[in-house]
């Protein structure tokens, strides 16, 4: 565990347990019907590098419409949900949680001071309590770049689908006395990434430094886990990494959330909307060719951990809208019969001419759907928040009882 004053770093993960993992999931995934490989196979240091740059292109609309919601809506989300820690799952680089973390700490809304950090906090920890009489911004984060569609306006309060008569949505203010904007202690990113979760927590704690930083390194696939602090705790799932979730694992996972809610958390869940299927390709097959190199990465990360002898020009990428399914499926395609071994596993696979192995699945929601999928499981949907085209949506979630319900659903 790395241990600091205000950042503490803490690995769940047993020994050993990528290189077992990956082999598994290649074992399993390359000698199935079809051939699969999971998407968390794409982000070594070079694959995260190629995400980013894909949610910089101008077709890939889906972080900069999750980022306009956000934008637009911090502040009442911090309003509602009074939350004291904020999780965030499958954190990567924290970069769109800075818009939450200003928000809940005051910064957005009541300038740069905040409120001081509570005693129970530090014992929960087990860290000294800091020093200081408020939260203040070291210095503001790097702007990010334009957003080069001429749709990507600044949001305002009119894209929201509360009904009229909201208080919350005209003022911001938390319906039936939630605690306002301020309230934040903590800050509890999880991912697979210990060195992902390293870099962001260390900026994080230079650019707020009263703010405290509590990380786990811990893998979805082998339960979900979330810190047991004092709430209100605000769990964000952005950037619809619920779309690469066939509906069993959907479903598996609103069970483990559930049983982990408290009456007061409230969960922050980001999802891709379905639309225009030009639109949706578009994202997943960018002029530039960003993607199939992502796509691609997968086939690098086996040949360096497994000593595997794919030829990445053998296979060609491929990005197709499932419309029975409603997702989109991203494909790698094999140009012609080979085969290719992978000593690690001491195994070979045969690839047939055109034969596809489908390395992620990004499904696109309607409102509909998920609100049931989501009541199934014994959750809510309190809040659905859309970017001005509704291309995205942004959904306040809570268990039945929760403080921040609200009949805007």
């Amino acid at each position: 565990m790395t241990d600091t004053p205000r950042f503490t770093l803490e690995n769940l993960l047993p020994a050993g347990h990528r290189a077992t993992s990956l082999a598994e999931d290649v074992r399993n995934g390359l000698t199935g019907m079809p051939k699969t490989l999971p998407p968390k196979w794409f982000y070594d240091e070079r694959g995260s590098k190629l995400f980013d740059r894909i949610t910089r292109l101008p077709e890939y609309y889906l972080t900069r419409a999750e980022r306009q919601i956000l934008r637009a809506r911090a502040p009442e989300i911090a309003a509602l949900t009074g939350a004291r820690v904020l999780v965030e799952l499958g954190s990567g680089s924290s970069r769109k949680t800075r818009m939450l973390v200003d928000a809940l700490s005051g910064v957005a809304t009541a300038g740069p001071a905040g409120p001081q950090l509570g005693p129970a906090m530090d014992v929960a920890l087990g860290l000294p309590r800091a020093l200081g009489k408020g939260r203040k911004r070291k210095k503001p984060p790097a702007e990010e770049p334009p957003d080069p569609e001429p749709d990507a306006v600044t949001v305002t309060g009119t894209m929201t689908a509360e009904p009229p008569g909201d208080p919350g949505a005209a003022t911001g203010a938390a319906p039936g006395g939630a605690a306002p904007a301020g309230t934040l202690e903590l800050y509890a990113p999880i991912d697979v990434s210990e060195s992902a979760l390293q870099e962001a927590g260390d900026a994080l704690c230079r650019d707020y430094p009263e703010l405290r930083v509590h990380a786990t390194v811990a893998d979805f696939d082998t339960g979900l886990v979330l810190p047991d602090l004092p709430g209100p705790r605000l769990i964000a799932f952005l950037g619809s990494t619920l779309g690469n979730f066939d509906p069993a694992r959907r479903a598996a996972f609103y069970a483990e959330l559930r049983g982990l809610l408290r009456p007061e958390d409230a969960l922050l869940l980001g999802v891709d909307l379905v639309k225009d299927p030009a639109t949706m390709r578009r994202a997943y097959n960018d002029e530039q060719g960003v993607t199939p190199e992502f796509n691609k990465n997968v086939l690098r990360v086996l040949n360096r951990e497994l000593g595997a002898d794919f030829d990445l020009n053998d296979f060609d990428h491929r990005a197709v809208w499932n419309e029975e399914e409603e997702r989109m499926e991203m494909r790698l395609w094999s140009r012609f019969s080979q085969t290719v071994r992978i000593p690690a596993l001491g195994m070979t696979v045969d690839f047939g001419r055109g034969e596809e192995t489908r390395t992620e699945i990004s499904t696109k929601f309607r409102r509909a759907g998920l609100t049931e999928e989501l009541l199934a499981a014994g959750l809510a949907v309190d809040h659905w928040w859309t970017d001005p085209q509704d291309r995205f949506a942004l959904l306040l979630v809570t268990a039945p009882g929760s403080a921040t319900d609200s009949a805007d659903s």
